[in-house]
């Protein structure tokens, strides 16, 4: 039988959970990227360009989601007090309420979880996690010797 790679676990994983995902913000006419960046901008506003590196999105795409979510009233943008050249990303009152919807469904996948795996099981996950994205890391850096 033929051993599963690491790679190929983790992708299929994650598009089972991003199906999931998108499925239950579909019930909130959303998407699960809009819901991710729902989750990753901060109360007092986070920078466009830390957002990407954030939620692993290249600029063009970001571009395209952070254009759709101004324009259905999720998000404002405004500029950087101690940065001119760059832009805040903020809620608006219907961004806020929406990043609650996705974060009962992310705490409640996460809960679910945390119901049927024992804390020591859930600490060995984390940290082969922590462990592949340094291997992935050094790898990305590792310059072969031809």
């Amino acid at each position: 039988m033929k051993q599963e790679t690491f790679d190929s676990a983790l992708r299929s994983t994650w598009q089972m959970v991003s199906k999931m995902y998108n499925k239950e913000a579909s019930k909130f006419d959303s998407t699960m990227a809009t819901g991710f960046a729902l989750l990753s901008i901060d109360a007092e506003g986070t920078p466009s360009t830390t957002l990407g590196p954030k939620m692993g999105m290249e600029p063009t795409s970001l571009s395209r989601l952070l254009n759709t979510m101004e324009e259905r009233n999720l998000i404002y943008r405004t500029q950087h007090p101690n940065d001119g050249r760059s832009v805040l990303i903020h809620l608006t009152e219907f961004g806020v309420a929406k990043r609650e919807d996705s974060k009962s469904v992310v705490l409640h996948f996460n809960q679910e979880i945390e119901k049927s795996i024992s804390k020591k099981k859930i600490q060995h996950f984390f940290e082969v996690m922590q462990y592949i994205k340094e291997k992935a890391n050094e790898f990305e850096h590792f310059q072969p010797q031809l």
